[in-house]
């Protein structure tokens, strides 16, 4: 298909060969036929408003915007349409230009991908668009693009990502004959994904591994003010995603709000059965303004930083802070990350789980 061709004829040739082809799984028996189907990509998204500074997703060729719209938040819970697409909707308004989900967001229902897609039925054209597959084979990732590519309402995902990559036993899983790493190359070449890239949060060695098994595009990494405290990801692994020119994009910034002053706890009981804090439970708010958090990350050399919203309120407040964001010097930054220290744990809740 021609880059020139209208969204609506790619979609619709998209949705016919889902219809005649039995989706991408089809692909398993007969992979030529989707490489056939898409021969080129679109040119890359272009939001038409710029609010925000922006920065070179590595070598992708994009410029993105400093802060980005995470798939967590209200864009998790379960139908939460008329809170969460209006989110979607005024994050673009407002010149945000990438946007971030997972095919876990939600639950099974995969709620965010749902929200997300509703608006890209109308915008796709407007934001960047990253999904992730959590499954670690080639036929479960295939399934996984598969449904994505449907509830995001598109042809094509910017970027797929293997999500949460953890430990050493995940990159074996990966990179084993018929692992996950096999479908993304696949849709590459045939067209369906224009890049790849790899997240965690947990610990920073299988991510760097990772990365050295394969030239991935970006990396979606936890990296807040508490991270240099407890299995650090700016010791090592951001120096070398740096050296490889990846597009660094932030995550985690406030931590959950464990990190922010203005954060009120739930009680312990509620905590424990919360999926975010099952090892980690406090009682004690965070030491952390918003933009004492984001400013931190984003003097660190990363491309973007998502963040999840739970009101457009908070979007807005998201979106000016990056327009007004300067550089913090060593000084301040060390400052942030000592006054982090004391809610460290909480706020790296991630890193805590039991992974045995």
């Amino acid at each position: 298909m021609s880059e020139n061709q209208p969204m609506t004829a790619r979609k619709q040739g998209r949705r016919d060969f889902l219809k005649a082809g039995g989706a991408v799984t089809a692909a398993l028996l007969a992979p030529s036929a989707l490489a056939d189907a898409r021969k080129t990509l679109p040119s890359l998204p272009a939001n038409p408003v710029t609010t925000m500074p922006t920065r070179n997703l590595g070598k992708t060729g994009y410029k993105v915007g400093i802060f980005s719209l995470g798939g967590q938040a209200s864009l998790e819970r379960g139908n939460n349409f008329d809170v969460a697409v209006p989110i979607v909707e005024r994050a673009l308004d407002l010149g945000v230009n990438y946007i971030d989900t997972s095919s876990i967001y939600g639950g099974p229902e995969r709620w965010s991908e749902q929200y997300v897609g509703k608006v890209m039925a109308h915008r796709r054209d407007q934001a960047f668009l990253a999904t992730k597959t959590i499954q670690r084979t080639r036929e479960g990732s295939l399934r996984m693009i598969e449904k994505s590519l449907e509830l995001l309402k598109t042809d094509h995902i910017d970027l797929w990502q293997l999500h949460d990559v953890g430990t050493m036993t995940d990159v074996d899983k990966i990179f084993a004959k018929g692992g996950a790493i096999e479908a993304l190359q696949e849709m590459q070449e045939q067209k369906v994904v224009r890049f790849l890239g790899v997240t965690g949060h947990y610990r920073p060695d299988p991510l760097m591994e990772c990365i050295r098994r394969h030239p991935f595009d970006t990396i979606l990494m936890a990296m807040n003010a508490a991270d240099p405290h407890h299995y650090s990801f700016n010791e090592a692994l951001l120096p070398l995603a740096v050296e490889k020119q990846m597009g660094i994009i932030g995550m985690k910034i406030p931590g959950r709000s464990r990190l922010l002053s203005n954060w009120t706890p739930p009680s312990i009981e509620q905590q424990k059965h919360s999926w975010e804090g099952m090892t980690i439970q406090t009682t004690t708010p965070g030491t952390l303004t918003m933009r004492e958090a984001m400013y931190y990350t984003l003097s660190r050399p990363v491309s973007t930083v998502i963040v999840g919203c739970d009101t457009i309120a908070q979007l807005e407040e998201n979106v000016q802070l990056a327009r007004e964001f300067t550089p913090l010097n060593d000084k301040q930054a060390a400052e942030i990350v000592a006054k982090a220290e004391p809610v460290s744990k909480p706020s790296l809740f991630f890193r805590f789980y039991d992974r045995a």
